[in-house]
């Protein structure tokens, strides 16, 4: 039986059909929809781990154990997973252990294009790479024979448009597996300096014997055409090259990006006249190219930066210039806003009010840096707003304590937030964190953490309470407020700004996006008392409008939430 599957979801269709038992993952765009599509199968014992570090951690136990496990998580989790994963490369594994990575080119929801192939030639761990979902559902399977084969934990890398896309998918059964016995071996397991230097030797060994794999066991493959123009590929960009080139080109397609083979790239070089690399990001398949001695045309045509399509590789090669039609008027940007009712709308703009420095974080709030509210001074990575906040006021002392904060969500918090308030309670600055609690994990669409009182399946469990996490780790002054009533969220700030004592807020109302949410009737404008100043576009609401010169709300969109009405001089906006 054939089904039309996403990419993730195919990738999950080969977990099941692996015979994988445990698979833990932190959501992050666009790997999300693997974990959610895994929990579906009840085969599969699946979980929202805290954090990237913590969820290969737990499939490393579960590898121990026996049990084919996976975790999954986007390029910038990779650098938060980047400890236990090098090191698992030198241990290898008992059951078969896969990570997914999507990265993703463009930056569609990402704060860079890391290119996750550096870290499988860093840490010598083979990666695979597919380009549809039938091949995410194939490479899934082969992953873990490669993993149990070759002792080592085995990376599957998607990028946004294979995870996004969809294609058909051949469905097979699933593989029961028994536990692999587990033996006590502190030489394999334990990572002394002492077995490490021994182990470091088996990893190159085994780098040179999956690189010989790679020559010869059909996961990378020749398809020739015209011999004139000879294009090596993978991925998403395997694809784009086959359409816009067809037949007029020859083909080497890489299903493995690393280690990569050097005779069959070699081999097809010598049959075409014209050699061509093309690839997303950086110049990896090229620069190994060079290396075994070819001189392929890349990146000098390519670019580095952004995502590839049809139209780029038919111009760059070809020189076939795209086709379009040119609309005759002019469309508005449409930028990315928070959702109407969106309750970090009402606490951005009491910041803006308080004029003070934020130090902001990985969410949806991270809109609050966008017109009109552009409440946002700096944006790292999870949870560096609160250590950040730390080390500015370090920096510019008492004064800027005064004036700055720092904003984190509820579900970045418990990833890696938590440590950032210690080092504030530890080492002593009169910091103020606001933790933005919307009860969900909002930016990769409604994911359950250790906050909200669920877990991945929607059953009842454990909620950490934040503001006892807060005052366990030294924060005697916690306070919640309503993000909705602005007088009182200002005072707050106000208050704690003052405070000779570090301290926590806890902006405290759920995403207007939840099922459970009930709203109130929308509002509506007095066209009579709207003198049309435009007062209530300061929180930037996608219901409010202008038309003909006064106020316009969209009963659509608005969820009654109430932010606005505090703003109108004039009393215009009514229930």
């Amino acid at each position: 039986m054939r089904k039309l599957m996403l990419g993730n979801e195919a990738v999950a269709r080969g977990l099941f059909e692996a015979g994988v038992k445990i698979a833990s993952s932190y959501p992050g765009t666009p790997s999300t929809e693997i974990t959610e599509y895994t929990a579906l199968y009840d085969e599969i014992d699946c979980e929202w781990a805290p954090n990237e570090k913590v969820a290969a951690e737990v499939a490393a136990g579960a590898s121990f154990a026996g049990a084919r496990s996976f975790c999954a998580m986007k390029h910038v989790g990779l650098n938060v997973a980047a400890d236990p994963f090098f090191t698992m490369s030198y241990i290898g594994v008992n059951g078969g252990m896969v990570l997914a990575v999507a990265d993703d080119p463009g930056m569609h929801s990402s704060q860079n294009e890391q290119d996750s192939r550096h870290y499988a030639m860093a840490a010598k761990v083979p990666m695979l790479e597919p380009s549809d979902s039938a091949e995410c559902k194939d490479y899934a399977k082969l992953a873990y024979e490669i993993s149990e084969q070759f002792d080592t934990p085995v990376v599957l890398r998607l990028t946004t448009r294979v995870s996004h896309s969809r294609s058909l998918v051949e469905l097979g059964e699933r593989q029961e597996l028994d536990l692999k016995p587990y033996e006590k071996n502190p030489q394999k397991n334990v990572m002394l300096p002492a077995m490490a230097k021994k182990k470091h030797v088996i990893v190159e060994q085994r780098t040179r014997d999956l690189a010989e794999y790679a020559e010869t066991s059909g996961i990378n493959r020749v398809e020739m055409n015209s011999t004139k123009i000879g294009v090596i590929t993978s991925g998403m960009s395997y694809q784009y090259a086959k359409e816009a080139l067809g037949e007029n080109a020859s083909y080497l397609k890489l299903g493995m990006v690393f280690p990569l083979p050097v005779k069959l790239i070699q081999d097809f070089a010598a049959k075409v006249d014209t050699l061509y690399v093309i690839e997303e990001l950086d110049d990896f398949i090229e620069t190994h190219c060079r290396k075994i001695g070819l001189n392929p045309i890349g990146k000098e045509v390519f670019s580095l930066c952004g995502e590839f399509s049809q139209n780029i590789v038919r111009k760059n090669i070809l020189g076939v210039e795209p086709q379009s039609d040119a609309l005759d008027m002019d469309i508005p940007m449409r930028p990315p806003v928070m959702c109407c009712g969106c309750p970090h709308r009402g606490l951005f703009y009491a910041l803006k009010k308080c004029k003070v420095y934020v130090s902001g974080d990985i969410g949806c709030y991270t809109l609050g840096a966008s017109a009109p509210l552009s409440m946002m001074d700096t944006c790292v990575c999870m949870g560096a707003s609160v250590s950040a906040l730390h080390g500015y006021n370090k920096a510019r002392g008492a004064q800027a304590e005064k004036k700055s904060v720092a904003v984190i969500g509820d579900s970045t918090f418990m990833h890696s937030g938590v440590t950032g308030l210690i080092d504030i309670a530890y080492n002593a600055t009169n910091s103020v964190v606001i933790i933005l609690d919307n009860s969900i994990t909002g930016m990769t669409g409604h994911q359950q953490n250790p906050t909200t009182g669920y877990n991945i399946k929607g059953d009842p469990a454990l909620a950490v309470n934040l503001e006892d996490l807060c005052h366990s780790v030294g924060i005697d002054r916690v306070q919640v407020v309503d993000p909705y009533d602005l007088k009182q969220t200002m005072a707050v700030i106000k208050e704690e700004l003052e405070a000779d004592a570090p301290s926590v807020i806890i902006s405290r109302r759920p995403c207007a996006l939840l099922k459970y949410v009930k709203h109130k009737p929308a509002l509506t404008v007095n066209k009579e008392k709207c003198i049309g100043c435009k007062a209530c576009f300061g929180i930037g609401c996608p219901a409010i409008s202008m038309k003909d010169g006064k106020a316009e709300i969209d009963h659509t969109q608005c969820v009654g939430c109430g932010i606005c009405e505090g703003l109108c001089p004039k009393h215009a906006i009514e229930q």
